[in-house]
């Protein structure tokens, strides 16, 4: 059986209370905290995971920044990256996710109420809106994450290239990078299988402002690759 289908029917009954609250915490004037809202969402991504029979293996939580206005910059494997990170990360995050999956029945819902955004590679001048909303949210203390190669490698743990304008909202913010190494996190949606499956996220030591000013946003976007890729091949397995 897909994990997919396995994991709606395990939640089949919890599903129309989770989207009716998300679709609530999602609404404009909800009174809720961004923290609030994170940890109700976590705590779904958290179910559907066991339930799904996945088990998110967490290293280098002391990593992330104590303050929050930070950037996480992880590989991108497949469908299930994000459910791994939302897991992992105790600090609220809003999503960066492309255009064509922004309206997709619960996706759009948990976006607005994480206040993500939606983005479209091929609009140069939406995409250099959404660079500068990143900036000024992250330069108020908030945190995103975005996914660097842009789309999913289909080579498992071997990393596409990474988008240099991906990092421009971190530059201009002069916040942290945050690399996330994620390991097999294309196994639980991508093996026909349900299975119990392992998978990692691994936060790396970020780079700080002062160790990549000066440096072009390709370069930023080749160390954070590398170190990425060398964490993925150190722990593989």
């Amino acid at each position: 059986m897909n994990r997919i289908a396995y994991m709606v029917l395990r939640n089949f009954f919890r599903a129309p209370i989770w989207f009716y609250h998300i679709w609530k915490l999602g609404r404009s004037g909800d009174t809720h905290t961004e923290q609030q809202r994170y940890d109700y969402i976590r705590n779904v991504v958290k179910t559907v995971n066991r339930t799904g029979r996945v088990e998110v293996e967490v290293h280098g939580i002391q990593n992330l920044p104590e303050k929050n206005g930070f950037i996480l910059f992880p590989n991108h494997q497949g469908l299930f990256d994000v459910l791994a990170i939302m897991e992992s990360c105790p600090n609220p995050l809003g999503i960066v996710v492309k255009k064509e999956a922004s309206n997709i029945i619960l996706i759009k819902q948990v976006i607005a109420a994480m206040h993500g955004m939606s983005i479209d590679r091929q609009d140069v001048k939406a995409s250099l809106k959404v660079i500068t909303k990143m900036t000024e949210d992250v330069k108020q203390g908030r945190n995103y994450v975005i996914f660097a190669e842009g789309t999913r490698s289909r080579e498992g743990n071997n990393l596409l290239s990474f988008k240099g304008g991906t990092f421009k909202s971190a530059v201009n913010a002069r916040c942290p990078i945050v690399p996330v190494a994620l390991i097999d996190c294309f196994k639980p949606f991508d093996v026909n299988s349900i299975k119990k499956q392992k998978v990692q996220v691994r936060f790396l030591e970020p780079l700080q402002p002062e160790q990549y000013v000066g440096l072009r946003t390709i370069q930023i976007a080749d160390i954070v690759h590398d170190k990425i890729q060398q964490e993925i091949n150190e722990n593989m397995g």
